[in-house]
């Protein structure tokens, strides 16, 4: 497996980058719920779980982390995918070949190791890029195995929806669960998936319906990590104003 190099230059650079040049070209907004620095927590090692609907998920999951926490963050990443963009290594990404068991366990005693330091990790439990729309979520049973060797971790439910809704750009929001700390002990692995399976896709269905029902596709309560100028829609509507017409739509 490729463990994280992480590299303090380098992510000052990355960062600034990942923010202005990717998010910003690509995304209209971001808004966030809940905290990733959770005080309910009863524990100092916390595991972050989400969805994973998109290329983008571990940029927003980096973005979201380098602005609404102080944590010290690190994610599980394809080995395929990280070979291929190795410079995510030093932002703390680390990989996983689940084609190869003693790579799996390699990766996750790595996990363990980040744990157990007070580090960070975040999981995409599904194993692979799924739609954003497609139930259930159907995680693997990984997370389970982590846990029962972990008993003492908390688990940070976070879950990402975006999509074109009323612009010509996508909006982000993210939802951050309050943390789950049960007896994982008195689980096997695979009912731990399946329960935090059931809980993520929970919170993602609420999370969608807040969405959807939100006359602008941000929920009451988010607040904006990003907020990029005006949409191609709002610049014609600007426009139309200064002449004296009405707004499109």
């Amino acid at each position: 497996m490729l463990i994280a190099t992480k590299s303090t230059r380098f992510n000052a650079l990355f960062s600034r980058y990942n923010e202005w040049y990717l998010i910003r070209r690509q995304f209209r907004s971001f808004h966030i719920h809940g905290e990733l620095d959770p005080e309910s927590s009863q524990s100092k090692n916390l595991l972050y779980i989400m969805n994973h609907s998109s290329w983008w998920d571990g940029l927003f999951m980096y973005f979201s982390t380098q602005k609404a926490s102080i944590g010290d963050h690190y994610m599980m990443m394809e080995q395929r995918q990280l070979e291929k963009y190795a410079f995510f290594r030093k932002v703390g990404a680390y990989s996983i070949d689940r084609s190869d068991p003693g790579d799996i366990r390699a990766s996750f005693r790595y996990t363990s190791e980040l744990l157990r330091s007070g580090k960070r990790p975040w999981m995409f439990p599904q194993g692979s890029i799924q739609h954003l729309e497609s139930r259930p979520l159907a995680f693997q049973p990984g997370v389970g195995l982590l846990l029962r060797q972990n008993p003492e971790v908390s688990v940070v439910p976070v879950t990402l929806y975006h999509g074109l809704f009323q612009h010509s750009k996508p909006d982000v929001t993210m939802l951050v669960g309050k943390p789950l700390q049960l007896q994982w002990n008195d689980m096997n692995s695979r009912e731990i998936s399946l329960l935090l399976e059931e809980r993520l896709q929970y919170q993602l269905d609420g999370h969608r319906l807040a969405v959807i029902t939100s006359p602008e596709g941000i929920p009451e309560g988010y607040r904006s990590l990003l907020r990029v100028g005006k949409s191609t829609n709002e610049k014609w509507d600007a426009v139309r104003t200064f002449f004296g017409k009405q707004p499109l739509g």
